[in-house]
């Protein structure tokens, strides 16, 4: 049968999921569509109508219609929600009055949330229907935690397996945490609270601290974090920001409401005095995004407070490890597992998932569990909200008995591949100037076109790769990506000034085969399940080696580390020849990988990857593979035309001929 996972409008990243189920094998993943993608708006809270859409032409082209969705499923617990909200404010009282006069905030829209309790209205006039769909509300942290193990590599073997839910915050708290033992799900703790929230916590101070809004500041300010002092002995910041949080008895983390505010103010005036005096005042909501209050690390030498407030950077990615750390430790002490699925948004902090392989290894284990064991980790490439569509249809076929499911190895499940005429439409623009260059539906084609984009990156050339369905999560992964070559010194400072428009701490990161990224970086033992699955999604930062500096700078952040991606043959063949073929070229399978977008959401269709090619200055060249294996290449037309990719293009004919 079929089910459907929604994330209705009102709480942020809405969009729809399908999934298959079958009694022998359990779920499986056809698509998970997210609205932002389709319409452009980043994190957006609307209603998924454009994503639903996209699922019905593919349900149709596999011979099924609506009627045959079984279920429909939300990706929040709703009723639960609405006790959550209630209770919260009843305990913060008089203080927390101010946020039932806030109408929008960071991930929840007020007036939207109105439109969730009509969305079975909206559905059944979208789907032509004689009657409302009947929506069946999951709670979000379960959803979160169930998916994400069971698309893990961890086997069904008897041992426990522990799951942690870091959260900006749930249906009824933002720390939830789980044991799985022979397929069977037990929750053993919730925090029962939106505001002692490490998501809150660092998407605040993120804000306030480095100048973006919520949702847009979190990854900005851990790469900011890199160019502080990382050192807890000598960081000015760190011991007093500490007291923000207290750590309790059992793993418990609270927020210090002597200090922060955000619990009821989170806006206006999320800093009390004893915060103040620390961090200074925070930026207002009227000066997010300003250039001149943004964090960049480009003013250190210009601007006197820079080096100050990359060391308080530094300083909250310190403590929210601290924290991290704390929850963790009490959860595999509960267990007695060494394995551990992390999820929820907080799980998107590469940097941190890092520490925790480092600092649960075998001394941990030798002490705390008396045991020879290193902690093994995996975190799924969709653990914030965009994952927990797919995660409500997942535990759903798990409640009603289905089997498991295959564990994940690639994200390609956003939207479908685009068809010849999708992409013919939207090369017709006249500012664009394009060509049929190849076709990879077979082995040779496939080599020449792989050949092709490494010839281009060994020139220091910028090109993006559009194919197949898009990466599910905010990582971009092979098929809506910007590639460059990583021994190029010049290529980050070209990337994120003339390609991207953004700030120069942003890192790059590396793209590479298993062989290349065991050669340049050291690859944790406690990540290496199913093939070192976990470094195959962006989701986990590895140390490089000491050569990697100088023969691959351009995806070597400022801490020496990388935000690794391991691309397979049989998940990717044509970005995988791609790196062999750019290995054959520069002496190493190794590329710089950036999402394929221009300050909005990684492009969906063939027409905003042409949009996106339009606004981008530095980007020599876009490859748009069609779904029956066509190739085609597009680039700045007219004045615009550099000239670099027809030349390259001739040159590497001319090679090819030549043999």
């Amino acid at each position: 049968m079929y089910l459907a996972g929604i994330g209705p409008p009102g709480t942020h990243n809405s969009g729809v999921a399908l999934i298959q189920v079958t009694l022998a094998n359990g779920p499986v993943l056809i698509i998970n569509n997210e609205e932002e993608r389709f319409s452009g708006n980043k994190h957006t809270t609307e209603y998924p109508g454009l994503s639903i859409d996209a699922m019905v032409a593919t349900l149709r082209g596999m011979g099924r219609d609506i009627e045959d969705i079984a279920a429909w499923l939300t990706s929040w617990d709703y009723p639960t929600l609405a006790g959550t909200i209630a209770r919260s404010v009843l305990e913060e009282m008089p203080q927390s009055l101010k946020l039932l006069r806030t109408k929008e905030a960071a991930g929840f829209d007020g007036r939207r949330l109105d439109q969730m309790t009509r969305t079975p209205k909206f559905l059944r006039r979208q789907l032509g229907l004689a009657e409302r769909v009947p929506l069946i509300c999951m709670p979000h942290h379960d959803n979160h935690a169930w998916f994400s193990f069971a698309a893990s590599p961890f086997a069904d073997d008897g041992e426990p397996v522990a799951i942690a839910v870091l959260d900006g915050t749930g249906d009824r708290g933002s720390i939830s945490l789980y044991v799985t033992e022979n397929g069977a799900m037990r929750r053993l703790y919730c925090n029962d609270s939106m505001f002692d929230s490490l998501g809150a916590f660092y998407s605040v101070i993120s804000s306030t601290q480095g100048g973006w809004t919520w949702l847009s500041s979190e990854g900005r300010y851990m790469g900011a974090a890199a160019w502080g002092d990382m050192n807890r002995a000598s960081n000015s910041y760190y011991a007093r920001l500490k007291a923000l949080l207290h750590f309790g008895a059992n793993g418990e983390v609270r927020l210090n409401r002597a200090m922060a505010n955000w619990y009821c103010d989170p806006f206006d005036h999320p800093y009390k005095a004893a915060l103040i005096e620390i961090l200074g005042e925070p930026l207002r909501p009227d000066q997010l995004w300003n250039p001149d209050a943004v964090l960049r690390v480009e003013d250190i030498h210009h601007r006197p407070d820079t080096k100050d407030r990359l060391d308080k950077a530094a300083a909250t990615q310190l403590v929210f490890e601290d924290a991290m750390i704390h929850v963790i430790d009490h959860l595999l002490r509960t267990t007695g597992a060494n394995r551990l699925v992390l999820t929820g948004g907080v799980a998107l902090n590469a940097v941190a998932n890092m520490r925790l392989l480092e600092h649960f290894d075998e001394a941990w284990f030798a002490k705390s569990q008396q045991r020879k064991a290193r902690l093994h980790l995996w975190v799924p490439p969709t653990p914030g909200d965009p994952g927990v569509t797919i995660g409500a249809a997942w535990l759903f076929a798990h409640l009603a008995g289905a089997p498991r499911g295959a564990a994940m190895t690639s994200a390609f499940y956003c939207g479908t591949a685009p068809t010849h005429e999708d992409i013919a439409t939207a090369l017709e623009a006249t500012d664009i100037a394009s060509k049929r260059v190849g076709d990879i539906s077979t082995p040779e084609g496939r080599e020449a076109i792989a050949d092709l984009m490494a010839f281009m990156v060994a020139q220091n050339g910028v090109i993006a790769l559009y194919q197949g369905a898009a990466e599910t999560g905010p990582r971009a992964l092979g098929h809506r990506s910007i590639l460059a070559n990583p021994c190029d010194p010049l290529a980050r400072e070209l990337l994120n000034e003339r390609v991207k428009y953004r700030e120069a701490i942003r890192p790059l990161a590396p793209m590479a085969t298993l062989d290349a990224a065991k050669e340049y970086f050291d690859l944790h033992e406690g990540a290496s399940d199913a093939d070192y699955n976990a470094y195959n999604y962006m989701v986990l930062t590895a140390h490089s080696k000491p050569q990697a500096r100088a023969k691959i700078p351009a995806v070597i952040h400022a801490d020496g580390t990388g935000r690794i991606q391991i691309v397979r043959a049989e998940d990717d063949p044509l970005t995988y020849a791609y790196l062999k073929a750019l290995g054959r070229r520069i002496g190493v399978e190794i590329s710089v990988n950036t999402s394929f977008n221009v300050a909005g959401p990684i492009a969906q269709t063939p027409s905003q990857a042409i949009d996106t090619l339009r606004r981008s200055r530095g980007l020599d060249a876009v490859l748009l593979v069609a779904d029956d294996g066509a190739v085609y290449a597009a680039w700045h037309g007219g004045d615009r035309d550099s000239g670099r990719f027809t030349g390259w293009f001739s040159e590497w004919k001319i090679a090819r001929t030549d043999g």
